[in-house]
């Protein structure tokens, strides 16, 4: 038996350093998508749809990016320079977000260009950062090293601890009832991306190290000189961020291009390895495992991350957040998936080995995930049942709900990453993980599309008020609005109509919330039924 060298029960202080510069980044992404709804709607006065849309083109292009960070500092810059450089990116983007929060009531079209410009930094730098910290943790331990697992298991308890401390802090520093506070916020992020950052230059050379103490995450061997270049880099940087918000523009107000860019892009990549000759039949069957639960995974993702984007207009309009002493901010709710996933995720690690031999497959698994997210949104979707626009509800209903997803969540994401990794074959590892992440981004932009479908509620109804127009008979079309009525609604952005999906008019909070318990349900159903199907296409047996 071959032993391995320098194996000890504790973890190496690499760990720790990059648990921290984690714990900052997702800090910043969390605390600033907690609040960027609210104030593109309160505050840049975007009507919800568009705002929605705004969101789902955001998070959609920030799981595209690593794909193209992944390759840069696999072949030319390293992990350590490319997550320096992307963890500066971002802390600029939010800066030029201050500055956009800080503008948009004397200068509008300054204010909607940096707007803009910051999240097309942030899409850039995420790109450089997100694929390559995590890459470091398994190098900081010999291979066959038992450490390993139970080192991410650390790490992911920093992304959490960050995801859950951002939007509280974000929350409670922007969300004051005065929209020029939101600044704060961004601020708020910009700094934490900068101590990330500071973590990583200062004690990435001395403790995230190789088990034999080579510094890790260095510049490539081979690299050219020209790739290290300032001026290259800079020039590099400059085109790419300014790629990013070209095409975040484009998406958002000029033609809406991502999602066919994302189904082009996965149909090209299965065309590669599926012609691939040199892969047996049961590779290839293991692949369409891969391809299929992506697929599944869209569905998950794209109503579990209405977090971002329709729950937090309901928690901010049908909440009711007031404990007494203290106003609940809405953008903190965001922050109860991370509180539920640390609480939980032991529980779930001890019931699948408790299970042993009785453990589910993980498609299986998978298709449960999707059952308890439709389950949550039944949830909250009886807890509005027959309750009038202009009732704020009790906060439990979004909290179990929340409960609920994040018990679907440790079912399905981690199991996902898991059978991806398992199933893919060594030469089309990468390949098939950009698989995972385009199913992703493209649940992401799905989610935005979808919570544009949020129907007009409280804040609509009363701006309207303001304006002279009684909305509400509007809206159920008892009464016809004039042409001076549509005008003026039209001017101040307030939607007149509900919106409709597959020509299922969505009236109520009730029937937005139903589409995601079926949308979610009937997945989950196909998923279970097929799941006999998936097991055999694995061949778990050679596998084992």
């Amino acid at each position: 038996m071959t032993s391995i060298p320098n194996q000890s029960k504790g973890h190496p202080k690499g760990l720790y350093v990059l648990f921290a510069t984690e714990m900052w980044e997702r800090f910043n992404y969390y605390g600033m998508r907690a609040i960027l709804v609210l104030f593109m709607t309160k505050a840049l006065l975007f009507d919800k749809a568009f705002a929605s849309n705004l969101y789902g083109s955001y998070t959609g292009l920030v799981y595209l990016t690593p794909l193209i960070g992944g390759y840069i500092a696999d072949r030319y810059w390293g992990n350590k320079k490319s997550i320096i450089t992307g963890g500066l990116m971002m802390a600029l983007g939010e800066f030029i977000l201050f500055f956009c929060a800080s503008l948009f009531h004397t200068n509008q079209s300054l204010s909607t260009f940096l707007f803009f410009t910051g999240l097309g930094f942030m899409i850039a730098g995420n790109g450089f950062f997100k694929p390559n910290i995590s890459s470091l943790v398994g190098q900081l331990y010999p291979k066959g090293d038992k450490r390993s697992d139970a080192a991410y298991t650390i790490f992911y308890m920093g992304i959490n601890v960050g995801g859950a401390l951002g939007p509280i802090v974000c929350g409670f520093l922007g969300e004051t009832g005065n929209v020029m506070d939101y600044k704060w916020a961004f601020f708020a992020g910009g700094i934490a991306m900068l101590l990330g950052v500071l973590v990583q230059i200062f004690f990435q050379k001395k403790y995230v190290v190789a088990p034999d103490g080579r510094e890790l995450g260095l510049v490539p061997e081979g690299t050219p000189k020209a790739a290290l270049n300032p001026l290259v880099i800079g020039i590099g940087l400059a085109a790419f961020s300014a790629l990013m918000i070209g095409l975040f523009y484009i998406d958002a107000k000029v033609f809406s291009f991502l999602t066919y860019l994302l189904v082009a892009s996965v149909l090209f990549i299965a065309f590669i390895i599926f012609t691939n000759k040199t892969l047996s039949n049961v590779e290839k069957q293991r692949i369409g495992v891969i391809f299929i639960v992506a697929f599944f995974v869209i569905f998950f993702w794209s109503a579990f991350e209405q977090a971002g984007a329709s729950l937090t207009f309901f928690a901010a309009e049908q909440t009711q957040r007031d404990l007494g002493f203290i106003t609940v901010p809405a953008s903190i709710f965001a922050s109860l998936n991370s509180i539920f996933v640390v609480s939980f995720a032991p529980i779930f690690a001890w019931l699948w080995i408790k299970l042993g031999k009785n453990e589910p497959a993980s498609p299986t698994k998978m298709a449960l995930g999707l059952f308890l997210l439709a389950l949550g949104y039944l949830w909250i979707a009886f807890g509005v049942k027959d309750v009038a626009s202009s009732t704020k509800v009790s906060m439990m209903w979004l909290i179990g709900m929340y409960a609920l997803h994040t018990c679907g969540e440790l079912c399905l994401s981690p199991i996902g990453l898991s059978l991806v990794n398992k199933l893919a074959p060594l030469k089309f590892a990468s390949l098939l993980m950009a698989v995972w992440f385009l199913a992703n981004a493209a649940a992401n932009k799905f989610a935005g599309i979808l919570s544009s479908l949020y129907p007009p509620g409280t804040a609509e109804i009363k701006q309207a008020a303001d304006a002279g127009i009684n909305l509400q008979p509007i809206l159920s079309k008892t009464v016809t609005p004039s042409a001076a009525e549509l005008a003026k609604l039209k001017d101040l952005k307030i939607p007149f109509e509900y919106q409709s999906i597959l020509g299922i008019q969505i009236n109520s909070l009730y029937e937005f919330f139903m589409m995601f318990v079926v949308m979610a349900g009937i997945a989950s159903l196909i998923l279970f039924a097929i799941t006999k199907k998936l097991q055999k296409m694995m061949h778990q047996d050679i596998l084992d």
